[in-house]
C-alpha cells in the first residue's frame, strides 16, 4: 500500500516553504530599516496557502492524455506593505517593531509546522517498522 505524502503531511511542507521565504523578506526589511527610500515588503501567506490548497486538491487535471499538463504558478510574489507610520522624510517605510514582531510570529509558526512534521514522520516510521518498543 503506497503512502500519499500529501495526505500524510497536509499543507505543512508548503507552509514551511512559504514561511522560509517570508522570513527572508522580513529579514531584508529589518536589515534595511535605515536605508533611505527602502519600502517594506511582505508575502501574503494566506494567498500562498490558498494556492497550495488549490494545487493539492487537483483543481486542474488532465482528462485526456493528449491534453497539456497545467500546473498553477506559485504566487509568492512580495508585495509592498502600506506604512503604519508617517514618512520621516527619508522615504523608508520600515517599522522596525512591526518587522521584528512579524519575524518572531513567522518563526514560531515555522517551528510549529516543523514540530508537526517531525511527529508525523516519527509516527509513520513506527507504523512501518512495527512500533519498536
Amino acid at each position: 500500500m503506497a503512502i500519499s505524502f500529501e495526505k500524510a503531511f497536509g499543507l505543512h511542507p508548503e507552509a514551511m516553504l512559504v514561511r522560509d521565504r517570508r522570513a527572508q523578506v522580513l529579514a531584508e526589511n529589518i536589515a534595511n530599516a535605515d536605508t533611505p527610500g527602502y519600502k517594506a515588503k511582505d508575502i501574503d501567506f494566506q494567498q500562498a496557502l490558498n494556492n497550495a490548497k488549490a494545487r493539492q486538491s487537483g483543481s486542474v487535471s488532465r482528462t485526456h492524455e493528449q491534453h497539456f499538463n497545467i500546473s498553477i504558478a506559485r504566487s509568492q510574489e512580495t508585495m509592498f506593505r502600506n506604512p503604519d507610520q508617517p514618512d520621516t522624510g527619508d522615504g523608508n517605510s520600515v517599522d522596525i517593531h512591526r518587522e521584528r514582531n512579524a519575524f518572531m510570529q513567522n518563526s514560531l509558526e515555522y517551528q510549529t509546522s516543523l514540530t508537526f512534521l517531525t511527529a508525523r514522520i516519527s509516527s509513520l516510521k513506527k507504523a512501518i517498522t512495527g512500533g519498536g518498543q
